[in-house]
């Protein structure tokens, strides 16, 4: 491919040599120094949501917190954990726990590593993900009794699940935007659409909040719809929280309403 002028040097010996002194190469330029990406939380920040299931009014609670901003991966990252139990008298029924982590690079807002730990009775699962940017590619690692590995391409700008949410909270919204992004959960890659709705007054344990209601649709690499009546209302003020998060699955309806910001 012609990039550009093609310069055709003379034949060196009509090349006529100058007594003058050959002027000093001009030095190297300067990498660009790069910036954090500006975000509306900061470490030490906890969230503490109610979580009710169906017919429980209250089933559980969970907790996410930005641990830290550490060295990782020759870059910075938060550190970032959510972690979900049962109430008292549901753990005495049935043994419950997760525990979601994220690496979020603070210079791109890409994640760099991400894990998912859940205990459901007996049953212990540990999946990790981890990307290759300058390849990109995921390295799915899953150990359940056995280990199993794969790795796969992934589009540009690929999410896990909990550095979805933290993204969408560093992008300015407004009433009618549409975004996508890809995101990566359990070794599958999906299209996550995002449409923001109107500004509503929702009532929280912290007083009432005007949040945007942002509407998630997953779709596979098919184009086919996973999951069903989603629903996130981010907080339009500085701090962005996610007050409110409904879910339908195949075991019940999930609600998860902001009790406590830290």
């Amino acid at each position: 491919m012609v990039l550009g002028l093609l310069i055709v040097a003379p034949d060196a010996s009509s090349i006529q040599r100058r007594s003058s002194p050959t002027p000093p190469a001009s030095p190297p330029a300067t990498p660009a120094r790069r910036s954090e990406r500006p975000v509306p939380f900061q470490v030490g920040e906890t969230l503490t949501y109610d979580v009710s299931w169906s017919s429980y009014l209250a089933a559980g609670t969970a907790v996410v917190t930005v641990k830290e901003k550490r060295p990782s991966y020759n870059s910075t990252a938060y550190y970032i954990v959510a972690e979900a139990r049962p109430t008292p008298l549901l753990s005495k029924l049935y043994t419950l726990y997760y525990k979601l982590d994220t690496l979020l690079d603070s210079y791109t807002l890409l994640p760099q590593r991400g894990s998912v730990y859940s205990e459901e009775g007996k049953r212990h699962r540990f999946k990790t993900t981890r990307f290759d940017r300058s390849l990109q590619k995921v390295f799915f690692e899953y150990e359940s009794g056995t280990t199993v590995k794969a790795d796969f391409a992934v589009p540009p700008f690929t999410q896990d699940a909990l550095s979805a949410i933290y993204v969408l909270r560093s992008i300015p919204l407004k009433a009618g935007d549409h975004m996508t992004m890809p995101v990566t959960d359990d070794g599958v890659t999906y299209r996550l659409g995002i449409d923001v709705g109107a500004a509503e007054r929702i009532k929280t344990s912290l007083g009432e909040v005007s949040a945007w209601r942002v509407r998630p649709v997953l779709t596979d690499d098919k184009g086919q719809s996973v999951g069903r009546n989603l629903a996130l209302w981010i907080s339009d003020d500085a701090r962005r929280y996610p007050v409110k998060i409904q879910a339908e699955i195949a075991v019940g309806s999930f609600n998860l309403l902001l009790r406590d910001a830290r």
